[in-house]
C-alpha cells in the first residue's frame, strides 16, 4: 500500500514523530473530526496489559542491546550539539520557539525524540522476529502510550510554552490548570475534559434536520425526516447507527448533516435512535437488536407502502445490519433490498490496531466487569478510544486544560464524542466474541434461531472504508465485499473513521477512489481504482438512488394512520428522556 507516512519527510535530519498521531488541540471544524473515534466494542484495557506489551518489545536481548548502545551514541551527539533528532515540522508539540532556540530545551527535545525513535524501533524488530500481529499491536499500543506519556510537553516544568503562560498570567494559568485537573479526577476518571458539552443542546443546535418520532418501544425510537424535495424515490431509506454513540453524529448541523443530504436527493429516509441502556438492560443482545431492526423494517414498508426497503449500517450497526440480512436470508426472505456499509469491520482476523485489546485475559476482564454492571459504560469505552491515539486525544488536553490553563474546545462534533452511551452486558459479551473468535466472518454465529452464513447474502451492497481509519482499517472494511454473496462496490474515503463519515460535498480537501479491479484484493483494487474529488456521499447517493425505484409526490405528513407522529425529531431517546408512555 502506498500511503504517505505520517512524520516522514525529504530531510535526512528530521527525525520521524512517534507513531501515534501529532495533531494539536484542534483548531478547526477539519482537525476536530481527526482527532475523534469511535466503533467497535473491544476489550478494556489494563495497566497490566500495557506493561506486558512493554515487556514484550523490551523482551529482545539482541534488538534492546543495539538500541541500548545507539541511544547512548545518540545522547552524547545531542550534548555535544548535532543537528540530528529535530522535531518534525507538524509536531505542533514543539512549536515553540524555545524548543530550537533554548540550549536546554533543545536537547531535552532531541533525547525525547531519539529515545521514541529507539522505542519504535524495538517494536518493529519485534515483529519482524516473525511474533503475532496480535503481540505486535499490544506492544505497539504500550509503547505508543509510554512514549506519548514521556513527552517533556507533558509537564509544566519541561514546557516553555506553559512556563511562558503561567509567567504572562502572574500563575493565574496554573491556577485554573489546577482547579480543572480536579474537576477531571472527580467526574471525568482522571482524564482531561475534551470538550466543553454545554455549549451545544441535541435539538436546537446538534441533530435538526426536520422529522417526527413515528414508533417507539423499549429498545428504540424510529424516526422518519421530512422530505425536502417535491418528490421522493418510492423504496425508503433505514439507517442503522451503531448502538455505541449516539446516532446524530449522522445529523450534525446543517451542512455538515449526512441525513440532511440523503433527504435532498429525494431520498425517504428512517433512522433508528437506540435507547441508552442501563444495568435493567442487562440482557439485551444480538437478537435483541436485530429484531428491532426487523421490526423498523416492517414499519417503514407499511408506511411507505411497499414490499422491501434499503439499509445503511454505520460502524458497529453495520455489524447488526449484517445479523439481519444473515438471518433474512436464512429464511428466503427479502425484506432489504440493498444495503451499504459505513467503516464497519466484519471480520476480525485481519490485522488492526485494535487487535492490542485482544488478549483473552484482557477480554475476560472486560466482559467480567460488563456482567457485573449490566454494562459497559460510556466512560469505559471512551477510555478505550482515547489511548488509542493518546497524543491527539489525552495528552493535547493535558497541556491545553491542565497546564496551559485553557477551556477545553468547542466543536459539534467533540461534543458528540464526549456524549457517549452505554453498551449492554449481554451484547458485549457477544460482541467480544466476534472480536476474539471472529465468529460472524468464520459463519459461526447464530441469530434469532438461525445461522449466519455472510455467503448467502445476496443483496447489493456499496461499502466504505477510510485511508486513515485506526479502528476499522480499511483493508478489513475490504473484506465484506470477499464474504458477501452479492454484488459489491467498494469506496475508499481519504479521511479518517469518523471523518470519513462526517464528510459534506464542498470540501476542497476532500477526495476518494472508486471503481478499482477487485479480482486480487485490496492492494490491487486501490491500484487500480479512480480517485475522484469530492465526498464519497455522493458517490453512495448516486448508487443508491439508482436501486430506491420510481419517484413519487413527497408526503405530506410523517407516519401513517397506524404510526402517528409521536414527538419531533430528535426525539427522546438521544438525550436519554424515557416517556412513561410509549
Amino acid at each position: 500500500m502506498s500511503t504517505e507516512v505520517f512524520g516522514r519527510s525529504g530531510e535526512e535530519r528530521t527525525t520521524p514523530a512517534p507513531r501515534s498521531s501529532v495533531e494539536p488541540v484542534p483548531d478547526d471544524e477539519a482537525d476536530a473530526l481527526d482527532v475523534v473515534e469511535g466503533g467497535e466494542a473491544v476489550g478494556i484495557p489494563s495497566v497490566a496489559g500495557v506493561l506486558k506489551g512493554v515487556a514484550s518489545a523490551f523482551a529482545q536481548p539482541g534488538p534492546v542491546t543495539r538500541g541500548a548502545a545507539r541511544l547512548a551514541r545518540d545522547l552524547v551527539s545531542i550534548g555535544r550539539g548535532t543537528d540530528d533528532h529535530t522535531p518534525h515540522p507538524k509536531d505542533k508539540r514543539f512549536a515553540d520557539p524555545a524548543w530550537s532556540t533554548n540550549p536546554i530545551f533543545r536537547r531535552l527535545a532531541q533525547s525525547y525524540l531519539a529515545l521514541g525513535a529507539e522505542l519504535n524501533r524495538l517494536v518493529d524488530e519485534y515483529e519482524n522476529g516473525s511474533a503475532d500481529w496480535h503481540d505486535v499491536e499490544r506492544a505497539r499500543f504500550a509503547v505508543s502510550a509510554l512514549t506519548s506519556a514521556l513527552s517533556p510537553t507533558n509537564q509544566l516544568p519541561t514546557n516553555p510554552a506553559a512556563l511562558k503562560r503561567a509567567f504572562d498570567t502572574a500563575g493565574a494559568s496554573v491556577l485554573r490548570g489546577a482547579r480543572q485537573f480536579a474537576h477531571d479526577v472527580r467526574h471525568n476518571g482522571g482524564l482531561p475534559t475534551q470538550t466543553d458539552r454545554t455549549a451545544f443542546t441535541v435539538g436546537e443546535d446538534l441533530g435538526v434536520t426536520p422529522g417526527d418520532v413515528i414508533h417507539r418501544d423499549e429498545v428504540a425510537e424510529l424516526i422518519e425526516y421530512r422530505p425536502s424535495t417535491a418528490t421522493v424515490h418510492e423504496r425508503p431509506l433505514l439507517i442503522i447507527p451503531p448502538p455505541i454513540g449516539r446516532f446524530y453524529f449522522l445529523d450534525l448541523r446543517p451542512g455538515r448533516s449526512f441525513v440532511e443530504y440523503a433527504v435532498s436527493r429525494g431520498l425517504r429516509v428512517f433512522m433508528l435512535s437506540w435507547r441508552n441502556p442501563t444495568a435493567e438492560q442487562a440482557d439485551w443482545d444480538i437478537d435483541t437488536y436485530a429484531r428491532r431492526i426487523l421490526s423498523a423494517v416492517d414499519i417503514v414498508k407499511d408506511v411507505a407502502g411497499v414490499e422491501d426497503v434499503n439499509s445503511l449500517g454505520f460502524c458497529a450497526g453495520g455489524i447488526l445490519q449484517t445479523a439481519v440480512l444473515g438471518h433474512l436470508a436464512a429464511k428466503g426472505e427479502h425484506g432489504i433490498h440493498a444495503a451499504s456499509y459505513g467503516v464497519t469491520l466484519l471480520d476480525f482476523g485481519v490485522r488492526a490496531p485494535i487487535g492490542a485489546f485482544s488478549a483473552p485475559q484482557a477480554l475476560e476482564m472486560a466482559r467480567a466487569d460488563s456482567r457485573r454492571k449490566g454494562v459497559i459504560t460510556a466512560q469505559s469505552l471512551a477510555t478505550v478510544f482515547s489511548w488509542m491515539r493518546p497524543d491527539d486525544l489525552i495528552f493535547n488536553y493535558v497541556v491545553n486544560n491542565w497546564l496551559m490553563g485553557e477551556r477545553p474546545p468547542v466543536f459539534d462534533i467533540l461534543a458528540w464524542n464526549a456524549d457517549g452511551t452505554n453498551l449492554p452486558a449481554a451484547l458485549h459479551s457477544q460482541f467480544l466474541d466476534i472480536f476474539r473468535s471472529n465468529t460472524l466472518a468464520e459463519d459461526r454465529l447464530e441469530v434469532l434461531g438461525t445461522p449466519i452464513e455472510l455467503g448467502e447474502i445476496t443483496a447489493p451492497v456499496f461499502v466504505t472504508g477510510a485511508l486513515n481509519d485506526h479502528l476499522t482499517p480499511w483493508t478489513g472494511c475490504y473484506r465484506t465485499t470477499e464474504l458477501v454473496g452479492g454484488p459489491s462496490t467498494f469506496v475508499l474515503s481519504n479521511a479518517g473513521h469518523i471523518a470519513s463519515l462526517v464528510n459534506p460535498p464542498g470540501n476542497p480537501k476532500a477526495s476518494y477512489f472508486i471503481g478499482g479491479d477487485s479480482s486480487d484484493g485490496p492492494e490491487q483494487w486501490r491500484a487500480t481504482a479512480e480517485k475522484r474529488q469530492g465526498t464519497w456521499w455522493e458517490a453512495w447517493a448516486d448508487w443508491v438512488v439508482g436501486r430506491s425505484g420510481d419517484e413519487r409526490p413527497a408526503p405530506t405528513s410523517g407516519g401513517d394512520a397506524h404510526h402517528p407522529p409521536l414527538e419531533p425529531a430528535p426525539g427522546s431517546y438521544v438525550v436519554d428522556r424515557i416517556p412513561s408512555s410509549r
